[in-house]
């Protein structure tokens, strides 16, 4: 793991990882809710909000002159961090956590503290992006293939014709390896003074870079987005609004980059989901026959 990452978890982490048989244990037995009012739920804090909601929390915060951080778990996200306590915190330090993932969805409302809907960074780069265009905010587009994050951009922009795209940037897949090679990502985001931040770098690089940003850039919201600037260009396409409501969309993914996600998918992230919702299926059945 790059240095630059590794002091982010240190500075996160302030304890000992998890046992094993209690990162288990903390992902399949349900909770209501955390102190905050998040719904815990695939072993993570979730935000009981609407897309909607989250847009209306942002544009209050940035008008405000305070910063944050959106993260939007899936069941991958939930996977990697019951494995590691330092993450873990990670995520429950963002001032936003949202689901995106219907088996997050499903899992509360079996036990009970149902999420009001899924809430994914693909959608929430849209209506940021409106929101941002209306009110004067300038965004940043930082992640994907060449030339990807200026065409989202442009596509954005095609639709919101006042939004202000003050910034692009794909940086090579390993810039993260080098102190430099951060430095350098990190300067071109500071120099372009954005409001909001989309970083699609993947979970957890891309959030682990956006701690290293937040203290640089205290005003802004970053959004840890994954494949969000890709969908915006039109160069990965979306399920059918079907498929995702059926929560399919893996499938969908599944079918058009098996080589790349077969592994993830079927190997690691569908027996972490049946688990989670096998759990919480025993909660709600005992919860029935009390």
């Amino acid at each position: 793991m790059p240095v630059g990452a590794l002091e982010v978890l240190r500075r996160v982490k302030g304890s000992e990882s998890a046992r094993p048989y209690e990162r288990e244990r903390h992902v399949c037995t349900p909770s209501t809710a955390d102190r905050a009012g998040r719904v815990v739920v695939g072993g993570v804090a979730v935000d009981p909000l609407t897309e909607r909601q989250v847009v209306e929390r942002v544009a209050a915060e940035l008008a405000a002159g305070r910063g944050g951080h959106i993260i939007t778990p899936n069941v991958d996200i939930c996977r990697t961090v019951a494995k590691d306590e330092a993450l873990r915190r990670l995520v429950r330090e963002a001032e936003v956590v949202v689901a995106d993932g219907m088996p997050l969805v499903w899992a509360s409302r079996l036990i009970g503290v149902a999420l009001p809907e899924r809430v994914t960074g693909a959608d929430l780069i849209w209506s940021l992006s409106k929101m941002a265009a209306r009110k004067g905010f300038s965004i940043y587009l930082l992640g994907g293939p060449p030339g990807v994050a200026r065409q989202a951009g442009e596509e954005l922009s095609s639709c919101h014709p006042r939004l202000n795209v003050c910034g692009y940037d794909a940086p090579p897949f390993d810039f993260d390896v080098t102190a430099q090679g951060r430095a350098g990502v990190r300067a071109r985001v500071v120099a372009a003074g954005p409001k909001l931040v989309f970083v699609g770098l993947g979970f957890p690089k891309q959030d682990l870079l956006i701690e290293e940003l937040r203290p640089e850039l205290p005003g802004a919201w970053f959004v840890g987005c994954g494949s969000a600037i890709a969908f915006a260009a039109g160069t990965v396409h979306r399920a059918p609004d079907w498929m995702q409501s059926l929560g399919l969309e893996w499938l969908y993914r599944l079918t058009s980059e098996p080589g790349r996600l077969a592994k993830r998918y079927l190997v690691d992230d569908l027996p972490f989901a049946a688990r989670l919702l096998g759990g919480c299926l025993v909660h709600y059945l005992r919860r029935r026959a009390r």
